[in-house]
Order: C-alpha cells, then sequence, then structure tokens
C-alpha cells in the first residue's frame, strides 16, 4: 500500500465536516492481479432523491521542487483511476484534492486553466490549516 500524502487526514477530517462518511481508506481498485489505491473512498446520503452518491479522493500536496512535475505526476494516477473506476464503479466520481496554495500556483496558472477547461478533471480545493472544503469544480 502506497505511502499517504501530508495531507490525507487534514482532507477526511474536511470531508466528514462537508457531511460525507468516509467508507475506504484507502479506496482499492481491482485490476486483474493489480491493485491501486485511491487515497480516500466516501459516500454522502441525498435525502431528497433517496440515494447516495459516492466519490473517490486522490489528495496531492503539491510541495516537491516543481509544481509542474507533481501535476504531471497527479494527472497520470488521476486518469489510470479514472479510467479503472469508469469500468468497475461508474457512478463513483473521481477528485483530486489539493490545498489552495497549489491551486492557486498551479490551476489558476495558464496551464492548470487549459487543463481544468479542455480535461474531465474535478478538483477539490481545501484549507489546510482550517481543514475545510472551499471548493468543487466542477
Amino acid at each position: 500500500m502506497p505511502a499517504k500524502e501530508i495531507y490525507h487526514e487534514t482532507v477526511k477530517t474536511a470531508l466528514v465536516k462537508d457531511g460525507w462518511t468516509v467508507t475506504d481508506d484507502p479506496y482499492r481498485i481491482e485490476c486483474g492481479e493489480k491493485n491501486l489505491y485511491v487515497d480516500l473512498g466516501a459516500e454522502r446520503l441525498l435525502i431528497a432523491e433517496k440515494e447516495s452518491r459516492k466519490i473517490a479522493v486522490e489528495v496531492k500536496s503539491f510541495l516537491g521542487p516543481s509544481d509542474m512535475r507533481d501535476l504531471e505526476t497527479a494527472l497520470g494516477q488521476y486518469i489510470l483511476y479514472y479510467v479503472l473506476m469508469a469500468q468497475q464503479e461508474p457512478d463513483r466520481v473521481l477528485y483530486l484534492a489539493v490545498p489552495k496554495e497549489a491551486y492557486a500556483d498551479v490551476f489558476e496558472d495558464p496551464v492548470g486553466r487549459l487543463i481544468l477547461h479542455k480535461e474531465r478533471l474535478r478538483l477539490i480545493v481545501f484549507d489546510p490549516q482550517q481543514e475545510v472544503i472551499l471548493q468543487w469544480i466542477p
């Protein structure tokens, strides 16, 4: 099993504060004899619709020496998990969780804006100090 990101527990706390129940830590994806692990799986009951909404969340800190290298790594994982989840559990939505500083530095930059505009990347922007979710994109 892979090591947890520095903000793993922070995002877990933020999801709970936002009304989610963490169901998997980590969320396992099986493909043949391979096992891959998304950081968190969570569920939220939608009372009005009498059903639940399921998500998987990959947490990324973007604390490496290169924002672009961190972005490459994050996108690679995101695409791999997205493709596998679409086959195995298409009703579960994948999100990439990033701290607000990384969102400002990477995803408000021209490269990041292009990726958000052209790809099916979904983000959770969180405040690491307050341990809250600031924004869901889209």
